[in-house]
């Protein structure tokens, strides 16, 4: 069972399970807690998890205005102030990648590694595999009907709130993220950043993502789509849980991560 946590930008619902450094999952744009089912285990083993559901994700109610990610990403701020209490990992999935890149950007006390699963920090005409998507999406089509399922029986605005939610996630994936690699530069977190071979978003976008932050370790998942977590949850875990133990990568031949100066060989 979850609570309410009553933070400045909406009232937040959130979970915990498990013992350990603090570790917050971020799902994804449309989704709950749910989506998250074959991670918990294995993660709350070795952490202490908080899971919140963002504002009209879930149930956590919507609020007035367009949805942006940084908006959503202040909210998290807030929350790892008031609920966590300090820093703590971000594992975030698509649209919580997203959210934990603005927070490991903006608040770094408050982060001490990031997972980046299927990730982009441009709007989706740029960086979609297929961007032509954006245009077939509606609130009742069968591109978003495990979304709307997974919405409705839960949501504190109702059912009938799914069309306004739908069109604001719509509109801000076609215009958000707008990150630079400049902003990107500013994420000193150890990252890793996660994709499927045949991810939502284009391989070359995911390659300039991890290029783009300082202290970044990159996996493509053979055989995987943007549900990755879902189709690989043992392999996906165990990237996730090794990523947040590692001291520090340490390679045979390194070369984008050699020491100034120094030579490979």
């Amino acid at each position: 069972m979850g609570e309410y946590a009553d933070l400045p930008g909406v009232r937040t619902w959130y979970e915990t399970e498990g013992a350990g450094d603090p570790l917050v999952l971020l799902h994804g744009g449309f989704c709950t807690n749910d989506t998250w089912g074959a991670q918990r285990a294995d993660l709350a083993a070795a952490h202490r998890l908080f899971l919140p559901e963002r504002r009209a994700h879930g149930h956590t109610a919507d609020v007035p205005g367009p949805l942006t990610y940084q908006d959503m990403a202040d909210d998290t701020v807030a929350f790892l102030e008031r609920v966590v209490g300090g820093p703590a990992h971000l594992v975030g999935w698509s649209d919580g990648g997203v959210v934990a890149l603005l927070v490991a950007r903006d608040r770094p006390d408050l982060v001490r590694k990031v997972v980046a699963i299927g990730a982009n920090f441009r709007p989706g005409p740029e960086c979609f595999a297929e961007p032509a998507m954006l245009d077939t999406m509606t609130p009742d089509g069968p591109d978003l009907a495990f979304f709307r399922e997974m919405y409705e029986p839960v949501a504190p605005d109702g059912a009938g709130h799914w069309p306004v939610v739908a069109a604001k996630v719509i509109d801000m994936w076609r215009t958000q993220p707008a990150l630079t690699s400049g902003d990107l530069a500013r994420v000193r977190a150890s990252t890793l950043v996660m994709a499927g071979d045949d991810d939502l978003m284009t391989l070359e976008h995911t390659t300039a993502l991890y290029r783009a932050i300082p202290d970044a370790e990159l996996a493509i998942l053979p055989g995987a789509s943007h549900l990755v977590p879902l189709e690989k949850p043992g392999l996906v875990n165990r990237m996730i849980l090794d990523h947040l133990a590692q001291e520090a990568v340490e390679t045979m031949m390194p070369l984008r991560r050699a020491e100034s100066g120094a030579s490979p060989l």
